[in-house]
């Protein structure tokens, strides 16, 4: 059985309630994150190859207990190369450098503009160098997202790179089916919006939101950010991001009071919910990869090369966000959209995926296993928490799931800090140790010191 350990914020068998989901961060800040490591994990799972989830938090320490443990680390990134993520790349780089396992990447991308120029990225050039380097040293090649991320490396002096897109457009393997009855969206028609905070604040999306609102009652709109779900289930503003009084998941906005708005902790949730919509648009790439994956059309909203250089890879419906009008309605979106080249080249991608892993020494449940078959199934079986929704009531109910849940953080607190206090006690009684230098210091230097004595 070949043991492969895969960077995730945890497995996706793992339930998790939303409390400890929150407090834990599960999903690394952004919900997206779980939907290309479950496909990650998904994918490569066969009757040969088990996947351990490694959790986010990089621990160069732990190099020689996974070399003995492991036959491979995969590492599914996003928009790994930017300059926030600088310090997480160089202990990512530190660990590769101490392993002696294959280290896959599946995925990573540059962040910049839509302009596609690298001159932000400058000042790291030297931190995604070694980081790249130290994976090709482990691997036969780096997946990388699109176009610009491939031209980022190859100028670099990189040739060993191959543009695969995200494991997660992969969930369902090579079969992908967009729902399209040809009904044009209208005030019953239930669609879901999503965007990040500086969509909002810097462009026009938080207009573009209200404006739809008031448009369409079954609006709903889907956040991702741990600070989002906070928001929502505890009405949480201590994050900067609550500055951002426009976005839905802020509890002065109406759709908030109007409990018209979700974060996800799992996929499956996620998706499951997105079944039942018409349409999906918005600013986030995997908000909209999600819809597209349960079979809702989708149009993303593009404005950053992350976004731009995946909607190109895979023909994903798209426009720049800077372009489209404050009064965008998304019928318009829904009617122009055209999701033949998405589903006709899916194949095509799909097989250069699987050559890419098969490069790497990788298999994948799709040629080497059942599908997923059995990864769906255990999946069915467990009971995920439903999407976390706006914290809007003040029924004993409600407010009894979160006292309740604290009160139990205050009592293991409790316990620890009592713990920790009796062992700083213990060791305080102790008598000091005084160490070998200090003891031959106190012998020798004695005789020294009357020796260098001036004599009287």
């Amino acid at each position: 059985m070949k043991r492969i350990l895969l960077r995730s914020g945890k497995s996706p068998y793992d339930v998790v309630p939303v409390e400890r989901a929150l407090h834990e961060d599960v999903f690394a800040t952004n919900s997206g994150n779980l939907i290309f490591s479950d496909a990650a994990h998904k994918i490569l799972e066969t009757p040969r190859s088990q996947v351990v989830s490694n959790g986010i938090t990089t621990r160069v320490a732990d190099a020689d207990r996974i070399n003995s443990e492991y036959d491979a680390f995969v590492i599914p990134l996003a928009n790994a190369f930017r300059p926030s993520f600088e310090r997480q790349l160089e202990r990512l780089t530190q660990l590769i450098s101490k392993l002696k396992i294959p280290v896959v990447v599946p995925g990573v991308g540059a962040q910049t503009g839509v302009d596609y120029s690298a001159d932000r990225l400058k000042p790291m050039q030297s931190t995604v160098y070694a980081f790249v380097s130290a994976v090709l040293d482990h691997s036969a090649s780096i997946g990388v997202r699109g176009e610009f991320t491939e031209r980022y490396l190859r100028d670099m002096g990189f040739r060993d790179v191959d543009v695969i897109g995200c494991p997660s457009m992969f969930l369902n393997g090579s079969r992908l089916v967009i729902r399209e009855d040809g009904r044009e969206l209208g005030p019953d028609s239930r669609i879901a919006v999503n965007g990040s905070h500086d969509a909002v604040r810097k462009h026009k999306l938080g207009q573009i939101i209200d404006r739809n609102h008031a448009r369409y009652p079954h609006l709903r709109f889907i956040g991702q950010n741990l600070s989002d779900a906070r928001q929502l289930h505890w009405r949480d503003l201590s994050h900067p991001n609550a500055a951002v009084t426009d976005i839905p998941t802020h509890p002065d906005h109406p759709m908030y009071g109007e409990g018209k708005v979700r974060v996800y902790i799992d996929p499956v949730t996620w998706m499951d919910d997105l079944r039942g919509f018409d349409f999906s648009f918005g600013s986030r790439i995997h908000g909209n990869i999600a819809a597209l994956l349960a079979g809702t059309p989708a149009t993303v909203l593009c404005g950053d090369s992350r976004t731009l250089e995946l909607c190109r890879y895979f023909d994903i419906p798209h426009r720049m966000l800077s372009e489209v009008p404050a009064d965008l309605d998304p019928a318009d979106l829904h009617a122009a959209a055209d999701f033949g080249p998405l589903t006709r080249g899916h194949r095509e991608r799909f097989d250069r995926f699987m050559n890419f892993l098969d490069k790497n020494g990788l298999e994948n449940t799709f040629t080497h296993g059942d599908g997923g078959a059995a990864f769906d199934k255990r999946m069915s079986k467990l009971a995920f928490p439903p999407g976390v929704r706006p914290w809007t009531g003040s029924d004993p109910a409600t407010m009894a799931a979160r006292m309740n849940w604290l009160q139990t953080q205050l009592t293991e607190l409790t316990a620890e800090n009592t713990r920790l206090k009796r062992k700083v006690q213990k060791n305080s009684a102790l008598p000091v140790q005084r160490s070998t230098y200090q003891r031959a210091r106190s012998v020798v230097g004695r005789p020294i010191k009357r020796a260098l004595r001036p004599s009287r």
